[in-house]
């Protein structure tokens, strides 16, 4: 039997080129493997008789709208996951689950290599191999577009030349990557960090400068993971895509940024993510209300490395692995409600209770009621800032001395 190479395919021009190329090049057969992580555009079946018409011996469809949302985006929403403070990491959560199912297929089909249609500058060729070797140390992998100078004109021509069924007159001005939990706009004009983002490279959003209504919704979570929105019940995908509609219908979720790469290179990206972001900021200020203070602070920490981890493409590593270990404990007590006003571009947290609650009003209030002891805070100034004081006096001695 030939040699067997399963491809991760999209459906566009790169990875529909992709499985004729691998073919002349290697002389393998191709199985075409699609996975549906809630990108919308083309249905999953065409996609896959694309892959059939342009020469796959196999290909595969996958709806994991379902599982990338609780596999992948949950832990990222338990971990308050924002990569450089701002990234919710649209496109690196989704890699994982794809590298899932090629793996899956590679095994079920007897082959040997693994294909992606990844640049040579982008951090997804890591993110591929990176996680194919956890998974499969024995699968090899290709990138025929870094490995193999596959142009877009190159492969254009090819098409062409070989009289593929694809569309390769649209070329939009923009390099896009979507899913259910944002999207993410390159290349272009916005490659000059200067320009502004225009109206048109939006999907996900509208102009939050449009006057329009308020919108006040109530989500309900349960140990971390959201479970109903304003007393529904949902599951974690309907709750993305009920708040992507209403956060992104009040111009919630939009990045502009300029990031560092995993290959060494800064690149301008701009995300919209309104379903991801409003709840992000609901669960962090859950977490605010229901967790000790010092394990809070020392969450932060975690909740960066974590990102970092994903973003890099070590989602499949034992540091990973870990950290959801930790986080799993912390958002144990993250159970509750919160409140917050869509508008304006915002998410804005204007309530919250929970059982789980260390916020004690009796405590809290200057009103008639107050339990504090404020007695005890003298004797503890003296304690807290004594380390303080006594640097201090050796400093002024010193400095006595050498005088």
């Amino acid at each position: 039997m030939s040699e067997r190479v399963v491809l991760a395919y999209s459906g566009g021009l790169d990875t529909s080129v992709a499985i004729e190329w691998i073919k002349e090049e290697t002389g393998a057969e191709v199985i075409a493997v699609a996975a549906d992580v809630g990108q919308g555009g083309e249905d999953l079946e065409v996609i896959r008789e694309r892959a059939l018409a342009c020469g796959a011996v196999e290909a595969e469809v996958a709806d994991a709208r379902d599982e990338f949302a609780d596999g992948y985006c949950l832990p990222a929403l338990k971990a308050d996951a924002l990569y450089m403070d701002s990234y919710p990491l649209v496109s690196a959560l989704s890699r994982p689950v794809i590298v899932k199912h090629l793996v899956a297929a590679a095994r079920k089909h007897d082959a040997s290599i693994v294909a992606h249609g990844c640049t040579g500058k982008g951090n997804d060729q890591v993110r591929f191999e990176v996680g194919i070797g956890a998974l499969a140390p024995d699968l090899r992998c290709i990138a025929p577009v870094r490995d193999y100078a596959m142009t877009r004109d190159r492969a254009i021509e090819f098409a062409e030349s070989r009289d593929l069924p694809i569309d390769v007159n649209k070329k939009s001005p923009y390099s896009i990557d979507q899913n259910v939990w944002g999207r993410a706009v390159e290349t272009g004009f916005l490659e000059d960090i200067w320009n502004g983002p225009i109206e048109d490279v939006y999907s996900y959003t509208s102009d939050p400068a449009v006057p329009r209504p308020a919108d006040e919704v109530v989500i309900t979570f349960v140990a971390g993971e959201p479970v109903a929105i304003d007393g529904r019940p949902l599951t974690m995908l309907a709750i993305i895509e009920e708040l992507n509609t209403r956060a992104g219908a009040q111009g919630v979720g939009r990045l502009d940024l300029v990031e560092d790469r995993l290959v060494g290179i800064k690149s301008r990206e701009v995300y919209e993510a309104p379903g991801a972001m409003a709840l992000i900021a609901a669960h962090r200020e859950l977490g605010r209300v229901t967790i000790e203070r010092d394990l809070a602070r020392f969450t932060t920490g975690v909740s960066q490395r974590w990102a970092e981890l994903v973003y890099d493409g070590l989602w499949f590593s034992p540091l990973k692995y870990a950290l959801d270990a930790f986080l799993a404990e912390v958002n144990s007590t993250i159970t509750g409600d919160i409140r917050m006003t869509l508008h304006g571009g915002r998410a804005v947290v204007t309530g919250r209770r929970s059982e789980e609650s260390l916020y004690d009003y009796n405590l809290a209030t200057y009103d008639t009621g107050d339990t504090f002891d404020q007695s005890l805070a003298k004797g503890f100034i003296e304690l807290w800032g004594m380390p303080s004081k006594l640097a201090a006096t050796r400093e002024q001695q010193s400095q006595q001395v050498r005088s």
